[in-house]
């Protein structure tokens, strides 16, 4: 079938196998560029693994460090008719380009919020995986959660105590509007922590603990951001930035609970990225066209790729035996760049002079449809969109669905 991208919003409800290949080809070539210590990580479990900051660290774990990695994501694969999601292309590339390195990986499918995803990813560290992992890396945006007996809850994009007005783009009609966020209510904040929160990880934590699988003096990282207060009152200070304040409580009980195994837990605080979750934050798409601007004009740009090897070297796996710096509060800054001083003047200043007159001017907006559609394999100059492809891609994945 030929696949063509279709967006609604910030959603593309199509990928192109080849386009999702092609984009993990060019993160493990330049992954094996980077310099890594061959001793650790040695087995990586990956929570949320098949896009951005997720599937970065898990080409940083393999191909970097040599590790061997473990895979937990929930994804669509494709039909004759219908093409498979970003994140399923994205894994099987993953599998093809680790096998041929001779790179021990397992995928699972499943709803990580689940004990029966969390059982088999126990099974397969058993069975397939040395034993034990020493990584384990939490990287899960997800917008619902099935809760026992309460029915689902699900993640809301919304301020707290009062209405967020702010200007942002109609992604559909490339415009600047100005959007309200009602605040949310009591319900919805619960829900948000329950989703985005820290009880996830630390219920997979206690599960690897107990199934004796956790190595001693292992890394566990969760990400998290914190941003700009251009986007606080819809970030930081709303319903995310309480399910990730939950997270950094969760990294403190962790270190306590697991001192006597020598756990190091932390909570690495990434830049502003073009992925899909950020692309569904009122305000975040026209905040990135700007912030992007201003890092590139000054060499500062990172992509998921860049930030995760900084995690690695400076931070989870440093070479001069260190411990890393965190920022008095246990986190381990990797925004320092985008909230440098003069990054962040030059956003402020540019902030209200957008229009949508002078929208592509004035920002990297072109950049930041570019990486959009890029995620889902597309916007690439050395693919034909025309040309037929195959919808399916099949590698060894175990289901939990």
């Amino acid at each position: 079938m030929i696949i063509q991208p279709k967006v609604w919003g910030f959603i593309c409800t199509t990928a192109h196998p080849l386009g999702c290949e092609l984009n993990v080809r060019d993160q493990v070539a330049r992954a094996r560029q980077a310099p890594g210590q061959a001793s650790v990580p040695k087995t990586a479990l990956i929570i949320g693994a098949s896009t951005g900051y997720g599937l970065a660290a898990r080409i940083t774990a393999a191909f970097v460090y040599g590790a061997a990695t473990l895979g937990v994501f929930l994804e669509k694969p494709g039909r004759v008719t219908k093409s498979a999601s970003a994140g399923w292309y994205n894994a099987a590339a993953f599998h093809q380009f680790a096998t041929r390195a001779g790179l021990p990986c397992v995928s699972i499918n499943g709803d990580a919020f689940a004990a029966a995803t969390r059982a088999r990813a126990i099974d397969a560290i058993k069975r397939e995986l040395g034993g034990q992992v020493d990584l384990v890396i939490y990287s899960l945006a997800a917008p619902l959660r099935r809760l026992p007996d309460a029915g689902p809850a699900r993640t809301a994009l919304k301020p707290i105590g009062a209405p967020f007005t702010a200007k942002t783009i109609d992604t559909d009609h490339d415009t600047v509007i100005e959007l309200t966020v009602p605040p949310a209510s009591a319900e919805e904040i619960r829900a948000t922590v329950a989703v985005m929160g820290g009880e996830n990880w630390s219920q997979w934590l206690a599960a690897l603990d107990a199934a004796g699988v956790l190595a001693p003096d292992a890394t566990t990282v969760a990400y998290s951001y914190i941003g700009p207060e251009i986007t606080w009152p819809i970030y930081w200070h709303g319903t995310l930035g309480r399910a990730k304040k939950d997270l950094e409580d969760t990294a403190r009980a962790l270190r306590t609970q697991y001192a006597a195994r020598g756990l190091k837990a932390g909570v690495a605080i990434m830049k502003s990225a073009v992925t899909q979750a950020s692309a569904a934050i009122p305000a975040m798409p026209l905040y990135l066209s700007v912030v992007q601007r201003a890092l590139r004009s000054r060499e500062l740009a990172e992509d998921c790729l860049a930030q995760q090897q900084r995690l690695f070297q400076d931070f989870l796996y440093r070479a001069d035996s260190q411990a890393p710096v965190d920022d008095g509060h246990g986190r381990w800054r990797l925004d320092d760049r985008e909230l440098r001083s003069d990054v962040q003047e030059a956003c402020l200043e540019l902030w209200p002079q957008i229009t949508t007159a002078n929208l592509w001017e004035l920002t990297d907006y072109a950049h930041y449809k570019r990486e959009f559609l890029r995620l889902f394999g597309f916007a690439r100059t050395d693919v034909n969109y025309q040309d037929e492809v195959e919808a399916r891609r099949e590698f060894p994945c175990v289901s939990c669905e």
